[in-house]
């Protein structure tokens, strides 16, 4: 059975993965060929005996850039193991905004190929002389690109037909919609006092749905107004 997501990693860690990708429900996938991961370590693409890759900032300053040549050849390895269609992504805080969205782009894509970073970066110029784009997981500095990588599979991995079970469980999350999910409540009926909302144990289908949506809604409109807004826009632009 052919895989329906490879994601292939550049990195110096090459140990990091699968990490927590190798467990619970995404890793039942990995093991079942649902998904694949390959993982190229970039000082195999070194020319010396020390296996170096970085060299001192042009222009002087603290830490250490990786070689844009060593990045190159380590990204023409890649690229000749993957289809034209999967994207090539950098991780880096000066990068969009991972979203759903995106997490959708690389599902359907088929794979894609991540360059985790170390140190102060990469040589500018192996991303513009091989169109890397560059995403970012959210507004604060890591230490490396590998924690971001694996967040990012994690959110695309979930996605693939047979990893997380149920498809009606993907379309009522957060995001999915464009707004934040509903809450959730299990038994017991009474905890500390706090009962279930009436409504989810009543039975009527056609109630839950408009609780549900009325409480999603609510709580994008307070908690991410950004998020709220772009809804709304978008939906009168669909009336």
């Amino acid at each position: 059975m052919n895989p329906a997501f490879t994601a292939q990693l550049l990195t110096l860690f090459p140990d990091m993965f699968p990490g927590c990708l190798g467990m619970s429900l995404a890793g039942k996938g990995l093991t079942d060929g649902l998904w694949a991961l390959k993982t190229l370590d970039i000082r195999d693409f070194s020319s010396d005996k020390h296996r170096s890759v970085d060299d001192t900032p042009a222009g002087g300053g603290p830490g250490m850039v990786l070689r844009a040549d060593i990045l190159g050849r380590a990204i023409d390895a890649a690229r000749a193991e993957a289809k034209p269609e999967w994207p090539l992504v950098y991780m880096s805080p000066r990068g969009k905004r991972f979203d759903q969205k995106e997490a959708h782009r690389w599902k359907d894509a088929g794979g894609v190929t991540l360059l985790c970073g170390r140190f102060e970066g990469v040589d500018e110029r192996v991303l513009e002389a091989r169109g890397v784009e560059e995403i970012s997981v959210g507004d604060f500095v890591l230490s490396g690109g590998e924690p971001a990588a694996l967040v990012m599979l994690d959110a695309v991995v979930r996605l693939l037909p047979g990893v997380m079970g149920a498809a009606e469980t993907l379309d009522e999350e957060s995001f999915e919609s464009g707004l934040l999910e509903y809450p959730q409540y299990t038994r017991p009926q009474v905890w500390e006092d706090r009962e279930i909302p009436e409504v989810l144990t009543s039975g009527h289908h056609g109630r839950v749905a408009q609780w549900r949506r009325e409480k999603a809604e609510e709580l994008t409109r307070i908690r991410r107004p950004d998020l709220w807004s772009t809804y709304v826009r978008e939906k009168e632009e669909k009336v």
